[in-house]
């Protein structure tokens, strides 16, 4: 038989759960031009930074587009100042009329009053009529080749503006031939090889996980949810996660995440915690065993898991009294941390209890002390009872 002494200590205030390792954000990549796959710049599972270059596909026929885009807009642009300048010819053309009708209509003017009075004849005050009604209509010509000339500058300044959106969707297309990294993550599988064709928007070339930092996702009961409200209200709730066989230092994260719902077929709500895995040791699609700290309760009597026994009346243990004899002792038990228990109550600090050899003790028994066990308790014989 083996018996350790009740203690006292601070205790953290845990659920413990499985989760679920997720990428904090995965990025499909694919082609959003066709051509070849003239270039590949990483190695499958490479790490890379956001904009470092992943792939190029064959530049050559956009280059060309983009060239004979911009042959295009250089011509339409000369044409643009051929008609600025005709504009300009036929405005100088009008001021140039109407200097002109002015005169010839005042000299029209003043020979009719010449003619009235003898001086000349109806033949040459016919004359200077006529060539001021011919003036108005070199004016009234002059202002629609006017109007024509601006109707061209219009035409050809939409010609110009067409032009330079084909000039700027070639260079956007002419972009797109080299692919950079959109997030720092880690490189997956590369699904097209160097040299082949690639379809525009429709093909994979590869994905990009990020993990720095990463997501541990896991479920709670619904009973559990007003803690954790309570005590995220609190402050940030510390998570904990390692790997399922308990090997390695435990990574440590915050909880970030509450579902808004509650599974209804399961009962339980998901949450996130949110880990900088600076070492990489998370990794996207594991499954992990995750520690969500609540808080702590202070002073909580501790016991042995194996101490508490379950009879017809509910947990109990057997206490050492002092004059070495056992007592069958009810407890009401809560947390479990480790290997031990937290007694809320039928035990105090200090108390001495059995934790093996149970099955041999009655109440009333005795037992003597032989040598030590260790830390967690010491052995002793049963007897009888004096």
């Amino acid at each position: 038989m083996v018996v350790a002494t009740v203690s006292q200590r601070d205790v953290p205030i845990n659920i413990d759960v499985i989760g679920n390792v997720e990428a904090y954000s995965t990025i499909s990549v694919k082609a959003q031009v066709g051509g070849q796959l003239t270039k590949v710049y990483f190695q499958e599972g490479d790490y890379v930074k956001k904009n470092d270059p992943l792939f190029t596909i064959d530049p050559r026929p956009f280059q060309g587009q983009l060239n004979q885009a911009e042959a295009q807009l250089s011509q339409v642009t000369a044409n643009l100042a051929r008609d600025t300048a005709a504009l300009g010819q036929a405005e100088a053309n009008l001021a140039r009329d109407t200097a002109n009708e002015k005169y010839a209509q005042a000299q029209a003017a003043r020979y009719e009053k010449l003619f009235e009075q003898g001086v000349v004849s109806r033949e040459q005050t016919d004359q200077m009529r006529a060539s001021g009604d011919a003036l108005s209509q070199t004016v009234l010509a002059d202002k629609a080749a006017i109007e024509s000339a601006r109707a061209q500058i219009g035409a050809t300044k939409a010609s110009v503006d067409s032009a330079k959106s084909a000039v700027e969707n070639a260079k956007v297309q002419l972009s797109y031939t080299a692919i950079p990294s959109p997030i720092d993550g880690r490189t997956g599988n590369l699904a097209v090889k160097q040299g082949n064709l690639v379809a525009a928007n429709t093909m994979e070339l590869m994905t990009i996980a990020e993990v720095h930092p990463i997501y541990v996702t896991f479920s709670v009961p619904e009973s559990q949810l007003g803690d954790i409200k309570k005590y995220m209200a609190q402050g940030k709730l510390p998570v904990a996660a390692r790997s399922q066989d308990n090997t390695g230092a435990a990574q440590t994260g915050v909880l970030t995440f509450i579902d808004n719902t509650v599974d209804p077929t399961t009962g339980t709500i998901k949450l996130k915690g949110t880990f900088q895995n600076a070492d990489n040791r998370l990794w996207p699609g594991e499954f992990v065993r995750v520690t969500l700290q609540l808080t702590t309760q202070p002073n909580a009597v501790v016991v042995p898991n194996q101490a508490v026994q379950t009879g017809q009346d509910g947990q109990f243990v057997y206490v050492v009294k002092e004059d070495r004899t056992v007592e069958m002792r009810p407890v009401v038990t809560s947390t479990r941390v480790d290997q031990d228990l937290v007694v809320d109550r039928g035990l105090q600090p200090g108390e001495t209890i059995v934790t093996e050899g149970q099955l041999r003790l009655a109440p009333g028994s005795r037992v003597q002390f032989g040598g030590g066990r260790g830390p967690g308790g010491r052995r002793g014989v049963p007897g009888r009872a004096g």
